[in-house]
């Protein structure tokens, strides 16, 4: 197992396959498609790869804010569902923290949905803290 970070579409078809397992409201090419405009605006896929399948993906951007400094966000976490638990996704994260220290990040943030709990378990035994409520207004 190794992560690698995107830099063409390569594995772009593969990583929208587990990312799809994530975001359902979605299919391959309008995945692909919202992919390609936010990383217009700087969103990173970092993945791992082994015996040419991926086993876990993340979408992140590096940003800047008066609260946190210069950190990683989180956007999209997501392990395929036919490898959890086979330490993809702590080796994933590790190499999230480690690319934040190396770019000059000082946090890692990332926002879960409340239902998600086994993810909660994952993102505790990662060190991560609840540090706030989310609030969002979803129609305007």
């Amino acid at each position: 197992m190794h992560v690698k970070l995107l830099t063409s579409d390569e594995d772009l078809n593969e990583i929208g396959k587990v990312l799809l397992q994530l975001r359902p409201q979605y299919n391959l090419e309008n995945l692909k498609a919202q992919i390609k405009l936010q990383q217009e605006s700087g969103y990173n896929l970092a993945y791992v790869k082994s015996d040419g399948r991926i086993l876990c993906v993340a979408g992140f951007v590096i940003g800047q804010k008066l609260a946190w400094g210069k950190h990683i966000y989180i956007d999209d976490l997501v392990t395929d569902e036919n490898h959890r638990s086979t330490g993809a996704g702590t080796l994933l994260m590790n190499w999230l923290k480690e690319y934040a220290k190396e770019i000059g990040c000082g946090q890692v943030h990332l926002d879960s949905g409340v239902q998600r709990f086994s993810a909660h378990r994952f993102y505790l035994r990662e060190r991560f803290s609840i540090a706030s409520h989310h609030f969002s207004i979803t129609e305007l």
